[in-house]
């Protein structure tokens, strides 16, 4: 039996480049060989598509990137290819595909770009599809979706460029509202990328100009004084939470540095809470993984307050997938080892995409 082809796509145009090719060793890495035949395309920072033939060792540090056997790499949209177009000496080459496991994090990969291009193709690929990923990644449209739908988030406002013109007249209006300390973050970026913390007036507005240096709208979002709590959910038609996992970050809040830099954070699963509390919010998890359309797995976000308020920061349609990131972790807590949970992943992107056809 020929085994089935899956072409791992990592990299990426996207502030969140570096933390994808780290998910994509480990997912090559895990991948089962003996089911599965792993054909490696990546994407530079600049957006450049390159067919890559070489070792996993290669692809966290960058160096893929200068392998001599590189070669030039189109996802074709046209069904009738069902691939990747290569050109390599001088001449295109189609190598077929049967599934695609795209491991982008941020803009140009988790935001439904990827997701509609694969579309077209009508390739199946692990994951959510257009709508959920554009959604989710967009923390404007996740709060008014769950805000719909009777899920607790942080309370916010969103700032837009034009009101640059304006900029402390806005400021001072969304502080009178919500209060200092805030956070604020760009709507379209992951992994803590431009979120910063203002304790005045001046912080927040020159937080929102950095902000803006990553996408052309900003949400401001009140303190949450608590934990950092975070669930993994996996499925289609009935999706599944794992335990709470807790982290303990080693800065103020989880920003970049802390995730992915320095090494004191730590990760608690299962989280030491009450187990009616693991369950509501298992059910909340789900409850906001089906609200916003997401299918395959996503990671649900949560802060517990000082209060004991359970409440939704954010959904992640492409969580990070290296050897410490949560998601695998929580889900290697279920019994679900790395190899067989990607398995699984493959397996459940090529029979949604049977049924859907």
């Amino acid at each position: 039996m020929s085994k089935i082809r899956v072409a791992v796509l990592f990299g990426g145009a996207s502030s969140e480049h570096d933390i994808s090719l780290k998910s994509a060793a480990f997912v090559i890495e895990n991948i089962p060989k003996d089911k599965y035949e792993v054909t490696c395309i990546g994407i530079t920072k600049k957006g450049r598509w390159l067919y890559y033939p070489g070792g996993v060792a290669s692809i966290p540090n960058g160096e893929w990137e200068r392998d001599p056997d590189c070669a030039s790499a189109i996802l074709s949209p046209d069904p009738i290819h069902r691939g990747i177009v290569t050109t390599e000496n001088g001449a295109a080459t189609v190598k077929k595909i049967d599934v695609v496991f795209p491991v982008l994090h941020g803009r140009n990969g988790e935001d439904g770009t990827i997701q509609g291009l694969l579309e077209m193709a009508r390739i199946p690929y692990v994951g959510c599809g257009v709508l959920a990923s554009a959604a989710c990644m967009d923390k404007a449209a996740t709060h008014t979706i769950l805000d719909y739908n009777g899920i607790r988030t942080a309370k916010w406002r969103k700032v837009l460029e034009h009101e640059m013109n304006h900029l402390t007249e806005k400021a001072r209006e969304i502080a009178q509202e919500l209060g200092y300390p805030l956070f604020v973050k760009p709507a379209n970026a992951g992994s803590s990328i431009g979120v910063s913390r203002a304790e005045n007036e001046q912080e927040l507005i020159d937080g929102i100009k950095a902000a803006f240096e990553h996408d052309e709208k900003v949400i401001i979002e009140e303190e949450i004084i608590g934990r950092e709590l975070e669930i993994a959910v996996f499925g289609y038609d009935a999706p599944f939470a794992s335990f709470v996992g807790e982290i303990e970050s080693c800065k103020q809040f989880y920003d970049f540095d802390a995730k992915y830099n320095l090494p004191d954070s730590k990760l608690s699963i299962p989280a030491n809470i009450p187990m009616e509390t693991n369950r509501e919010m298992q059910a909340i998890a789900v409850k906001a993984y089906k609200a916003m359309g997401c299918k395959g797995l996503s990671r649900v976000d949560f802060f517990l307050s000082n209060k004991g308020e359970i409440i939704l920061n954010e959904i992640n349609t492409m969580p990070g997938f290296t050897s410490i990131s949560m998601y695998p972790k929580l889900m290697q807590h279920l019994g679900m080892e790395p190899q067989y949970l990607l398995d699984k992943l493959i397996e459940q992107a090529i029979d949604n995409n049977d049924r859907a056809v």
